[in-house]
């Protein structure tokens, strides 16, 4: 029998090949992100947008200003890579079993990340590279999204697929989806003072320069930081989105675990480990991040203990 499915048909399939694109995308970006940074070098459309590059932005302030910016950067990039590993794993195991948790959780995560772009209205900085991107991978992810829509739109239908779990796995779903809630909540408080008061008095401390002296060497500056600050707030609250619906919703197999482990990798190591690279080791500033990351690691750590305990269970 011959084959005569059309090629567009089959590439695009039931959405999942697309989803996973746009993770593969997020990721990438993500890594670009943090690689750049720690080249210590601006993007071009930020070196135009401030008018110098980062060797002169470091003469005409100092070292740390560098340091702030690009810390923002690396956690903004953190939390790229750990929504992209996220979409990758969704498709590879749960859409895969045709499950509906997954396309809401896309929903929810993908509209609140794509929606954070508008968050450049804050301050009036306008990335291209990050407007390209974006209407680039807009529309092929609501193309994953409407391909990959379950017959039944409920959102209620999701309760019927709620693991029923006692032990360390329910304990490691409450801790994962009490870290998943402050991600939330954390990410909207640093995107709403992004896009306002964009610093906090730890921030000025460290850069050793009022927001006034800044606007001086540019006034573009602000707004660049502005920027960065706001997309990683918008960046947390996708990556708390999507981990609520993982810690609520996701089967107990080998991979959960294995998926919350390296998407807290990106995104606290990201979030915290730059801190130490650029040397901003306020300890007020870091507390909410490391109280965070422990919680995320009890979280990880019962989700494990859960998962031997129901596959010596099964093997019996």
């Amino acid at each position: 029998m011959s084959d005569e499915r059309g090629l567009l048909e089959t590439v695009l399939g039931d959405g999942r090949f697309l989803v996973a694109l746009t993770g593969i995308s997020l990721a990438l970006s993500g890594g670009f992100a943090i690689l750049q940074s720690f080249a210590g070098q601006l993007l071009p459309q930020d070196s135009h947008a401030i008018g110098m590059d980062s060797l002169a932005l470091r003469h005409a302030a100092n070292a740390h200003l560098l340091g702030f910016m690009f810390h923002d950067r690396v956690a903004y990039g953190g939390t790229l890579v750990a929504i992209g590993c996220g979409y990758l794993w969704l498709t590879a195991f749960p859409m895969e079993k045709r499950e509906v948790w997954p396309w809401w959780a896309l929903l929810f995560s993908g509209s609140t990340g794509f929606l954070a772009f508008l968050t450049y209205l804050g301050q009036g900085y306008l990335d291209t590279w990050h407007g390209v991107a974006t209407l680039f991978l807009l529309p092929i992810f609501v193309a994953g999204l409407w391909r990959s829509r379950p017959e039944n739109f409920s959102f209620r239908f999701i309760w019927r697929e709620i693991p029923r779990e006692s032990g360390p796995a329910r304990w490691g779903r409450i801790l994962l989806g009490m870290c998943a809630v402050g991600l939330v909540m954390a990410g909207a408080t640093i995107g709403i003072f992004g896009m306002t008061q964009v610093f906090v008095p730890s921030d000025l401390r460290f850069i050793g320069l009022q927001p006034g002296a800044l606007a001086h060497i540019s006034p573009m500056l602000i707004p660049l930081i502005s920027h960065d600050r706001a997309g990683f707030g918008g960046g947390l609250c996708s990556v708390g989105c999507l981990l609520l619906f993982i810690a609520r919703c996701a089967e107990l197999n080998r991979s959960l675990p294995e998926i919350v482990a390296v998407m807290g990798a990106a995104g606290f190591g990201g979030a915290i480990g730059v801190h130490f690279a650029v040397g901003y080791l306020d300890f007020f500033h870091l507390l909410p991040a490391f109280m965070g990351f422990l919680l995320f690691l009890a979280a990880d750590g019962l989700l494990w203990m859960g998962w031997r305990r129901r596959l010596r269970a099964i093997q019996r």
